[in-house]
């Protein structure tokens, strides 16, 4: 029992040696494996806050979220967790995967309900575009107003 121990720790010894896979090994950084398992972690958390509290929208929205205001506290994005997410994007289209197979899964619910989904998707695209819009626009005049009352002099 003891040599199958000791065999086990050298050969994980040595794979840690070939691949420096540590999280908080060292200095306290993360690397790419640890932050991946970190977002995942904010992603759970915010999956079980907004079971728990039942909220009505995504909880990896909510574990997003999360995330944020880590990197607020942090002040700035840590360079391990910068390209862990640019790997995630490049990579993201597999991410759409299991969506295309639900779809094809449930084609026949979707021959059936075509035209009120296509009314939603429609009718969701113009209100984004007209909230966006009309965003964009207030945010205009205040930064403008903030910027003439700047060079007035005045403080608002």
């Amino acid at each position: 029992m003891q040599v199958a121990r000791q065999r086990s720790l050298a050969l994980a010894a040595a794979i840690a040696d070939k691949f420096p896979v540590r999280v908080c090994a060292g200095g306290g950084r993360l690397d790419v494996l640890g932050w991946f398992t970190f977002i995942l972690t904010c992603q759970l958390a915010g999956e079980l806050f907004v079971t728990v509290a039942r909220l009505p929208f995504p909880g990896p929205v909510a574990g997003m979220a999360l995330l944020f205001v880590f990197l607020v506290v942090r002040g700035r994005i840590p360079d391990n967790l910068a390209s862990t997410g640019d790997a995630l994007l490049s990579n993201l289209s597999l991410l759409f995967v299991p969506a295309g197979v639900g779809i094809m899964a449930h084609l026949a619910l979707l021959r059936n309900e075509w035209p009120a989904l296509s009314v939603a998707l429609v009718g969701s695209t113009l209100a984004t575009v007209a909230v966006t819009a009309a965003l964009m626009v207030a945010l205009k005049r205040w930064t403008a107003s903030a910027q003439a009352a700047q060079e007035g002099g005045t403080d608002e």
